[in-house]
């Protein structure tokens, strides 16, 4: 047997030992997946979908590398090290993305659920200078009870908030704000046939 003969053998040997020596980062892969199973949530789904999908797509393609570089006689597990690493940073992130579209979410309906409150003190203002008499009695009454259906719907509201269902609170509270208008508007225009049949 040649020298070259036996120092290529030798080569292929201690190859094959460092390659051998080269352990799947199993302890790396369980904490991903514990950390994207902890990110995983109603919040999450809610308010960072997109990320999270990703997140999920990064830790498959994480994954995917590992079990290619396990199927290599020399297998090297540094980039599947690098992409679980980072994806841990991605984690981090959702959270913290999460956090932010909540609280904007959260601010917004509370705003909104404002709007609604103003709008019905408005129109109950404006039913307060309403003419009352035989013509306007029912009208008036009518106003009344559907300004009662709306500050009652107030309380539904401020539930929907405290169960932090934050985008069903403001369709909530626009709706109200909407109805709130109709009926502030109705009044004004009961109010300006009221004076035009006085002049």
């Amino acid at each position: 047997m040649g020298k070259f003969t036996r120092s290529l053998i030798l080569v292929l040997v201690a190859a094959f030992i460092i390659s051998g020596c080269a352990k799947p980062p199993t302890q790396e892969i369980n904490d991903s997946k514990a950390l994207v199973e902890a990110v995983t949530n109603t919040d999450t789904n809610t308010y960072a979908s997109e990320e999270l999908a990703k997140l999920n797509g990064d830790l498959t393609a994480a994954l995917d590398e590992v079990k290619m570089q396990d199927d290599k006689w020399f297998s090297n597990y540094d980039k599947a090290k690098e992409m679980l690493a980072a994806l841990n940073a991605e984690a981090e992130n959702v959270k913290i993305v999460t956090a932010q579209r909540k609280e904007e979410a959260r601010n917004m309906a509370i705003a909104a659920q404002t709007e609604a409150m103003m709008a019905i003190d408005l129109a109950k203002r404006l039913l307060e200078q309403a003419p009352t008499g035989k013509g306007t009695k029912a009208d008036i009454e009518m106003f009344k009870a559907d300004l009662l259906g709306l500050e009652e719907s107030l309380t539904a509201l401020q539930q929907t908030i405290d169960e932090e269902k934050y985008s069903d609170a403001l369709n909530t509270a626009n709706i109200i704000k909407e109805k709130a208008g109709t009926i502030s508007n109705d009044i004004t225009l009961a109010l300006e046939k009221v004076k035009s049949r006085k002049r």
